[in-house]
């Protein structure tokens, strides 16, 4: 099923975000123990990444092939384009068709880890515009088509009126719906949104929430994607950074509260970003739903 046609039928939807491990181990845990259980939470959609370290596109095809045939949960592959000749995203997306998946999430991606400087050049799309305006020409209506939202601006966008501009040029190139990247103030976001329909684009922006579970790996990790952590969190996180069980309980409790307090204000919905943990997903699911 195209994730679009779920919006269709339900005014709210709650989905999560999964990567492919980067282990045999973790593979196998991945299939036989997380999904099974994260399946018992009915997600309306899962989709699933390039992996942690990135590139692992057979593994996110096979997972996603996996999980709608398995469960029959609609299921969305990440399709990033830089890093990806033009002859290899038509390859790509050839397997993606032959698989049974409908659902894409078309991004520029990041380059290749073994080559940080590299320069698109006339044989890779340079924007994910460009990978939509292929998909759309080619494809026409067989995929429904997921982009990316910054709430607080691309890192490479040098204004949030530009960021928005692009953003609207994603979607007038095809796209069907916008998943946010993740933000820990909701303000943040309902102003995002307000910009969003103000630049006239209607389409489905679901806020994108990362539960916390580590204060230092989110601290990390929201240097690399540029999201702000507010003071709030420092306040809340910081005095127990070393003892994981109450950063587990307390991680919990804040995104209850930021997902009551989204959806209460007319937020579509919640896309949960995983990092492939099943329990703190099964609280705040059963609390907020």
């Amino acid at each position: 099923m195209k994730i679009k046609e779920l919006f269709e039928k339900k005014e709210k939807t709650f989905s999560f975000e999964i990567f492919p491990p980067k282990t045999p181990e973790g593979d196998i845990k991945l299939i036989h123990e997380t999904l099974k259980e994260l399946s018992l939470l009915k997600p309306d959609f899962v989709s699933c990444t390039y992996g942690a370290v990135g590139g692992n596109k057979d593994k996110t095809l096979a997972l996603v092939e996996h999980i709608q045939k398995a469960y029959d949960i609609p299921s969305m592959a990440h399709l990033t384009c830089i890093s990806h000749t033009k002859d290899e995203i038509h390859e790509i997306v050839k397997k993606i068709k032959a698989k049974g998946i409908q659902n894409i999430l078309a991004l520029r991606g990041d380059p290749p880890r073994d080559n940080p400087d590299m320069v698109p050049g006339i044989d890779n799309y340079k924007h994910s515009s460009e990978l939509i305006t292929f998909l759309r020409q080619e494809y026409k209506e067989d995929f429904c088509l997921g982009v990316a939202g910054f709430p607080e601006m691309h890192p490479l966008s040098p204004t949030r009126e530009s960021d928005i501009k692009y953003l609207k040029h994603k979607i007038d190139c095809g796209a069907d719906f916008i998943i946010t990247q993740l933000f820990f103030d909701n303000q943040i976001y309902f102003d995002y949104v307000k910009s969003v329909k103000s630049a006239g684009i209607i389409k489905r922006i679901i806020p994108g929430i990362l539960p916390i579970t580590s204060y230092d790996g989110l601290i990390k990790f929201c240097k690399t994607c540029g999201a702000t952590v507010p003071e709030k969190v420092h306040k809340i996180f910081a005095p127990i950074k070393d003892n994981p069980e109450q950063i587990v309980k307390a991680g919990i409790e804040f995104a209850i509260n930021q997902c009551k307090e989204l959806l209460s204000n007319g937020a579509p919905g919640i896309h949960f970003y995983s990092l492939n943990k099943v329990q703190p997903l099964k609280d705040i699911i059963n609390s907020v739903r």
